[in-house]
C-alpha cells in the first residue's frame, strides 16, 4: 500500500500517541499494585506489614510466658445413677430397723424371764410359766441373731458393689454426703482408665466434659476406686463426683487425667494462633516492628486455655493471635515474581 507524505506523517504521530497512552497505563497499573515481597529471616519465611495496616486489618499479639504443663491422657467415664445405692441403703435402714426391735423385745424377755425364775423360786409361779418365758427368750435371741446377719449382709453387698467411701456415705444415719447427689447439684461418674494406665498416687481431681471440648472441661473430684466394671472397657475403674449442671444419668463423658511424670516447661498459645498451611502447624512471631516470620510448631497438645508447645516456641516471644491467616495470604503473594 503507498502513503503520501502527509498520511506517513500522520501515521507517525498516531502511533507515537498510542506507545506513550500505553506506558502510563502500565506506569499506574504498577504504583496502584504494591505486592509485599516474601523474604528470610533467622531462616524463616516472614512478612512486612506496616503499623498502619496492622491496626486496620486488627492483627492481635501476646507476649508468651514460661508455664508448667502436666501432660495428660484421655479417658472415658459416663454419668450413672444412684439409685441402686439408695434401694440397698432403705434395705439397710430397715434391717437395722428390725434389728432394733427385735434387740428391744429380747431385753424385755429377759426382764420378764428372771421375774419368773423369781416368782418360781418362791412358789408363786408354775414351772411351765418359767419354761414358756425360756422358750420366748430364746426365739427373740434368735431373731436378735438374724436380723444381725441380715444387716450385715446389706451392708457386705453395698460395700462390694460401691466401695468403703460410697457404702459409708448410704449406710450412715443421717447420709449427709448423699445430700448433693440426691438434689442434682452433683452427679456421679464412673471413670474408666486406658488399659495400660493408672491414675496417679494422690491425685483428687480431673477434667471431665461431655462434648470432648477441653477448654469447657471442669473438675471432677475423686470418690473411690470402683468395684464395678464397665463391659466396654478393661482398665481401673473410679468413683468420681462432679457439679451436675448439663449431665444426665447415662451420658458419656471425656475425661483428662495427669500423666504420672513430673512437668513439662514451655507456653500456651491460644487456639486462635495456630495456622494450618499443606497439613502442618504453623504460627507467626513478630520479629520486628513491622515484621512477622512464620514458625513450623512441631509438637504441642491440647490443654484446658488453648494449646501447649514445648520446645517452637520461647518464653518472652510476641505471638500473633488475630490475623494469622492474613500474614499468610499477604507471605504468600508476595511470593509472586514480578513477571505473573
Amino acid at each position: 500500500m503507498l502513503f503520501s507524505r502527509g498520511n506517513k506523517i500522520l501515521l507517525k504521530t498516531i502511533l507515537i500517541l498510542l506507545v506513550g497512552s500505553s506506558s502510563t497505563i502500565a506506569s499506574t497499573d504498577d504504583n496502584d499494585v504494591i505486592y509485599p515481597k516474601a523474604q528470610q529471616v533467622g531462616g524463616q519465611p516472614s512478612v512486612m506489614i506496616d503499623s498502619e495496616t496492622q491496626v486496620a486489618s486488627g492483627l492481635k499479639t501476646i507476649l508468651v510466658s514460661l508455664v508448667q504443663h502436666q501432660a495428660e491422657f484421655e479417658g472415658v467415664g459416663k454419668v450413672i445413677s444412684i439409685q441402686p445405692l439408695l434401694a440397698l441403703r432403705e434395705r439397710y435402714l430397715v434391717a437395722q430397723a428390725e434389728l432394733n426391735g427385735t434387740k428391744a423385745r429380747l431385753k424385755q424377755a429377759g426382764q420378764n424371764l428372771k421375774r419368773q425364775q423369781e416368782l418360781f423360786r418362791y412358789g408363786i409361779a408354775a414351772k411351765r410359766s418359767l419354761q414358756e418365758q425360756e422358750v420366748l427368750g430364746s426365739t427373740d435371741q434368735a431373731l436378735v441373731e438374724a436380723n444381725q446377719i441380715r444387716l450385715l449382709s446389706v451392708a457386705n453387698e453395698t460395700r462390694l458393689l460401691w466401695g468403703k467411701e460410697l457404702a459409708e456415705w448410704a449406710l450412715s444415719d443421717k447420709a449427709g454426703k448423699l445430700k448433693e447427689l440426691l438434689s442434682g447439684q452433683q452427679q456421679l461418674l464412673q471413670i474408666t482408665l486406658p488399659a495400660n494406665k493408672q491414675l496417679p498416687s494422690q491425685l483428687d481431681t480431673l477434667f471431665v466434659e461431655p462434648t470432648g471440648q477441653r477448654s469447657k472441661a471442669t473438675p471432677a473430684t475423686l470418690i473411690s476406686r470402683s468395684t464395678q466394671v464397665d463391659n466396654t472397657m478393661q482398665g481401673e475403674s473410679y468413683f468420681f463426683k462432679v457439679n451436675g449442671e448439663g449431665l444426665s444419668v447415662g451420658m458419656k463423658i471425656t475425661v483428662w487425667i495427669p500423666e504420672p511424670t513430673l512437668g513439662q516447661s514451655g507456653v500456651i498459645v491460644p487456639e486462635s494462633a495456630l495456622i494450618w498451611y499443606m497439613d502442618q502447624v504453623y504460627v507467626y512471631i513478630k520479629v520486628a516492628k513491622d515484621t512477622f516470620s512464620r514458625r513450623l510448631i512441631k509438637e504441642f497438645s491440647l490443654v484446658r486455655d488453648g494449646y501447649f508447645v514445648k520446645d517452637d516456641i520461647t518464653a518472652g516471644e510476641e505471638v500473633v493471635t488475630t490475623g494469622g491467616q492474613m500474614l499468610l495470604s499477604e507471605e504468600l503473594r508476595g511470593q509472586i515474581p514480578d513477571e505473573d
